[in-house]
């Protein structure tokens, strides 16, 4: 592959040769409706004082504050691309990373909900005790700094050392910022998603079988509508959404460098990628993790009650 000058231009060429750009048309579509949905349930949230007590609503906000700032910096990405926009190379690879971070603080993020609900199940009774207000606070502070730590390394590495290679990009993507970079930090690149992916998917195969172990002969799986399936069919939808983007992405760091693969469909499968499949599970966490908790819905219900009842009374 060429540096990353070349690799954007040609992306670029057949981004609009395809009118591939039109995507931004349901990128920022599905963006505003999760907009709608999240500030305000994460605003009830932060506003509670019993929600806030809780570590299941306190991973449910950090989810949908995650989401927001991936949200944000995908549709500037996209539309930037479309409207042919450049950015400084210093400036795309910042946001690079920082969507990059948003992405993995998500991902960890439903992993803990996950491990989190393993806690709460298998000691109910020690549960404030392993999992204090205090703990969770720092375990979300470093889920953070964790997700932070290894992009923006790579950004100040290479700034560190002066890369002049890489030029100002035609394009901004993710793809083509990891992509371009040289062989050893490719290789880091790959441990860093692979290592990730194997991580939370342990952790989460794990705790659903010893879930199931603990809980079978208890009888909440007998019923084929009980809340115990529902709950688990809505936690593999979301967990499947979510991780679906960032193994797709894989395979997409894989193609970038193969030249026996046409450059129209990397291009194809990229934008569709990032236009349509990350945004699924965003749209989709309010309502199967939010609004299903009983108590989000009737803090939301009593927030638009309470700004519903003051309208009426002006009207009269």
């Amino acid at each position: 592959m060429g540096n990353m000058r070349n690799v954007s231009e040609e992306w670029f060429q057949s981004l609009h040769s395809w009118h591939l750009d039109l995507f931004f048309i349901p990128t920022t579509l599905l963006t505003i409706v999760t907009l709608l949905a999240n500030p305000v349930l994460l605003a009830c949230i932060l506003l509670s004082h019993t929600l806030c007590q809780e570590t299941r609503y306190l991973l449910v906000a950090n989810t949908l504050a995650a989401d927001i700032v991936f949200l944000l910096l995908n549709l500037t990405t996209v539309v930037c691309n479309a409207l042919s926009v450049e950015m400084l190379r210093l400036l795309c690879d910042l946001v690079s990373a920082a969507t990059v971070t948003a992405y993995c603080c998500a991902i960890l993020t439903v992993t803990l909900m996950v491990a989190d609900t393993y806690v709460a199940v298998r000691w109910p009774l020690r549960y404030h005790d392993l999992l204090p207000l205090a703990r969770t606070r720092r375990i979300l502070a470093g889920v953070w700094v964790g997700a932070a730590m290894y992009p923006l390394s790579q950004v100040i590495l290479m700034e560190v050392m002066g890369d002049n290679v890489r030029q100002r990009p035609a394009m901004c993507l993710v793809l083509i910022s990891l992509g371009t970079m040289g062989g050893n930090t490719m290789v880091g690149v790959h441990l860093y998603f692979a290592t990730g992916v194997f991580l939370c998917t342990f952790l989460i195969l794990y705790c659903y079988i010893r879930l199931y172990m603990v809980t079978k002969t208890q009888g909440i799986w007998q019923s084929r509508y009980s809340r115990a399936r529902v709950t688990l069919l809505a936690h593999g939808v979301l967990l499947l959404l979510y991780f679906g983007p960032g193994l797709v992405f894989t395979v997409e760091l894989f193609l970038l460098r193969n030249e026996r693969v046409s450059l129209d469909v990397r291009v194809w499968l990229n934008t569709v990628n990032m236009c349509v499949f990350t945004l699924l599970p965003r749209v989709c966490a309010p309502f199967l993790y939010g609004l299903r908790y009983r108590e989000i819905s009737d803090t939301v219900l009593h927030l638009l009650h309470r700004c519903w009842r003051p309208s009426q009374v002006t009207g009269v």
